[in-house]
C-alpha cells in the first residue's frame, strides 16, 4: 500500500495528476481543491490513500492531513463513493466541512455534484457526533469547543440565536460558528439577545 508520494507535477489529467516520482508516472486521483493548488514542474509531497478493487488500483493524494481524514470518513457513509467525497471536499474545505456537519448544515453539503437533500441528510445525522472526536482540521476544535458551549452551557438560547440569524439571511453553518464563539466567551449566563447581538458583530468581523 502506498501511504505518500514525493515528486514532481508532469501534468493534469481529467481530475488527477501524473506525478513523477524518480522517472515513474503515477495517476493521482484528487479533490478539485488540491488540484487546483498543484503546479506543473512543481515539487509536492502528497499523502496517499490506495484503494484496491479488483479491476483497478486508483490513488487518491491529498496535501493535508484533514483533507484525507474526511476522504476516509465520508467512504464510512453508505452511498458515498470516491466520486461523492472528493466532489464534497471540492466545494469544503476540511473545516468548512466540519462546521457544515456540525451546524446540520445540509444546503451547504448539496453544493457538491452527486449529493441530493437525502444523502446529505444522511451524512449530517451520521457524522454530527463524529466530527468533535477527530482530528479533522481547525474547525474540529471548532465544532468541538461549540458542542460543549452552544449545546452545553449555554442551550437553548444558542439555538435560538442561530435560528435568528439564519432568518436574517445568514446561512446555518456561519451563524452557529458566530454564536458558538459568543456562546464561549459570554459562558453559561449568555443571553439569546447577547448572542445574536456577539454574532452579528463576528458575521461583521
Amino acid at each position: 500500500m502506498i501511504g505518500k508520494l514525493k515528486g514532481i507535477v508532469d501534468s493534469h489529467d481529467d481530475g488527477a495528476v501524473i506525478l513523477d516520482v524518480g522517472g515513474v508516472g503515477y495517476l493521482v486521483f484528487g479533490s478539485s481543491r488540491t488540484l487546483g493548488a498543484l503546479t506543473k514542474g512543481e515539487a509536492v509531497s502528497l499523502l496517499i490513500e490506495t484503494h484496491v478493487r479488483e479491476d483497478h488500483i486508483h490513488l487518491f493524494g491529498f496535501l493535508e492531513a484533514a483533507e484525507r481524514n474526511w476522504f476516509r470518513l465520508l467512504l464510512n457513509i453508505q452511498g458515498v463513493g470516491t466520486k461523492h467525497a472528493l466532489s464534497i471536499l471540492s466545494v469544503l474545505s476540511p473545516d468548512q466541512l466540519t462546521q457544515a456537519i456540525a451546524a446540520q448544515d445540509k444546503t451547504a453539503l448539496t453544493r457538491a455534484s452527486g449529493v441530493g437533500p437525502k444523502l446529505a441528510g444522511r451524512l449530517v445525522l451520521e457524522l454530527k457526533d463524529k466530527v468533535a472526536n477527530l482530528s479533522l482540521g481547525q474547525g474540529a476544535a471548532l465544532a468541538a469547543e461549540a458542542g460543549g458551549s452552544v449545546n452545553g452551557g449555554a442551550g437553548g438560547a444558542a439555538d435560538d440565536a442561530v435560528s435568528a440569524l439564519v432568518n436574517l439571511g445568514y446561512r446555518r453553518a456561519e451563524a452557529f460558528t458566530a454564536v458558538a464563539k459568543a456562546a464561549r466567551e459570554q459562558g453559561e449566563g449568555a443571553s439569546v439577545e447577547s448572542l445574536i447581538r456577539e454574532g452579528l458583530k463576528e458575521l461583521a468581523s
